[in-house]
């Protein structure tokens, strides 16, 4: 992990993280809990000569929270968020993981089914196969079938064509269920919970740390393959403006021409180019969103409630979803419309010089996107940062290694830094970093104050939740 260091750590503790950053470039860390109860932080790969002293989170943060605050002002910022978010803050309220999109049988060719879906898993490094590689196996069976059975009248295709009638049955039944699972996250969010409040502030607060950007600074772009509204719901709860393509009040409609209205100001008494209003972020859901339909050839947002439990209540007649569902085609997709616009807006926001992107909860998976975060790390001055509470089929790690480009790249993988009330707390820097604090802490160091003063003089101002105030206590 390549990072900078604000204040020294102490010798020991600084000469082990160096040692890890010359290895392996990595940072992974899960809790685990000890015979008294209390929790740690474990390296989920031993690093030899690496002590406990370091494994801290207030030594931990003294190393990250600069860097990323570092990376975060930088000139263009993006953020890109995967299934993870959805499960992190499912799990916060919920305690389990959303129910979604489960394995199922098919009454119809299962067997061979079940046997591709187990190969392109495997071809992919997923390991075991899941419902998407199911559902785009089925989904090629299918489109091979009507195509051979298409305008054929004889009596060899009659079961043929009866057998391919129920594997359509099975496979829009796999679809709802894929509607029906991201319906029923929604609701799980704004469940009657006692840690509801805690979890949508914890959200409120991610969001915040990265649109709080000075107003010199480009826009805040937030992607995601997500198909629920949690980021928009965040939003409206911490009172961020979203610029996406759509236009209208009553039923939006997707305008290719759109994303660059953006708002702005003049400060008073201040010449020169106006600044970018606080509190906006441009949005794009590269997968399409549950509230997107086709309507009449155009691509219309419907107001269906946040936690709705039903969908087709809200669907205008004759419409159908606006969605990119895990089939084989799913990389031709993109350049239909209004695809082609959503991932051209992805790779002209991310690959540009001074770009920084951090991934949370994406696990790689879409080859379509990695390759255009490929193309951006071919420019010197940018930088990946990847945060995932784990790495499935070593995907993350893999990509980290073929890239080429470790020292463009800062990767902190586990249960720790996957946690977003962790992140929140210790490592994503505090929103409202401006030009006023900066001068500030600038004036600070000028006067000679330590940064153990500063620490001290920070220490009454806010403790992080579940932290210890003495600064000693490992999590």
């Amino acid at each position: 992990m390549t990072t900078v260091s604000s204040s020294p750590l102490p010798e020991q503790a600084d000469r082990q993280l160096l040692k890890i950053r010359e290895m392996r470039n990595v940072l992974e860390f899960d809790l685990v809990k000890g015979a008294s109860g209390d929790e740690t932080l474990k390296p989920l790969q031993a690093v030899p000569g690496f002590e406990k002293d370091a494994y801290s989170a207030p030594n931990l943060r003294k190393e990250i929270e600069p860097w990323l605050t570092s990376l975060f002002q930088s000139e263009h910022l993006s953020l890109l968020a995967g299934t993870g978010l959805t499960n992190a803050i499912h799990y916060r309220v919920t305690g389990k993981a959303p129910d979604g999109f489960s394995n199922r049988t098919y009454a119809v060719f299962d067997k061979q089914i079940q046997a591709e879906a187990k190969r392109s898993a495997k071809e992919t490094g997923r390991g075991e196969p899941n419902p998407e590689d199911q559902l785009r196996s089925a989904l090629r069976l299918a489109e091979g079938l009507n195509i051979l059975v298409d305008g054929a009248d004889s009596d060899s295709l009659k079961s043929l064509k009866a057998e391919l009638a129920t594997l359509n049955t099975d496979i829009d039944a796999a679809i709802r269920g894929l509607i029906e699972g991201i319906l029923g996250a929604e609701c799980g969010v704004i469940s009657q919970s006692e840690q509801r409040e805690d979890a949508l502030l914890i959200l409120v607060s991610f969001l915040m740390s990265f649109a709080s950007r000075t107003g010199t600074r480009d826009r805040l772009h937030v992607f995601t393959t997500n198909y629920d509204r949690l980021i928009e719901f965040g939003a409206e709860l911490a009172g961020i403006r979203l610029i996406d393509r759509f236009v209208g009040s009553l039923s939006p409609i997707f305008r290719a021409s759109r994303l660059d209205v953006d708002l702005h100001y003049n400060p008073p008494g201040i010449r020169g180019e106006p600044r970018y209003l606080e509190g906006v972020a441009r949005f794009t859901k590269l997968h399409g969103s549950l509230d997107w339909v086709d309507q009449d050839r155009e691509v219309r947002r419907i107001a269906l409630p946040f936690g709705a439990t039903e969908f087709k209540p809200y669907l205008p007649e004759g419409c159908q979803n606006v969605l990119i569902y895990p089939n084989d085609a799913k990389d031709r997709e993109t350049t239909d419309y209004p695809y082609v616009e959503l991932h051209r807006d992805f790779a002209a926001s991310v690959c540009r010089p001074n770009s920084v992107l951090v991934t949370y909860g994406y696990s790689f998976g879409d080859d379509h996107i990695n390759r255009v975060i490929r193309d951006m790390l071919t420019i010197p001055s940018t930088h990946l940062v990847l945060i995932n509470y784990a790495d499935t089929g070593n995907r993350l790690t893999k990509f980290f290694y073929d890239s080429k480009r470790t020292s463009q790249i800062t990767l902190l993988i586990g249960s720790h830094f996957g946690d977003l009330g962790n992140l929140v707390d210790y490592y994503l820097p505090k929103p409202a970093i401006d030009r006023a604090s900066i001068r500030m802490a600038e004036l600070l160091r000028s006067r000679g104050l330590t940064d153990r003063q500063q620490d001290d003089s920070s220490k009454n101002a806010a403790t992080p939740r579940n932290a210890d105030p003495t600064g000693s206590e490992e999590l």
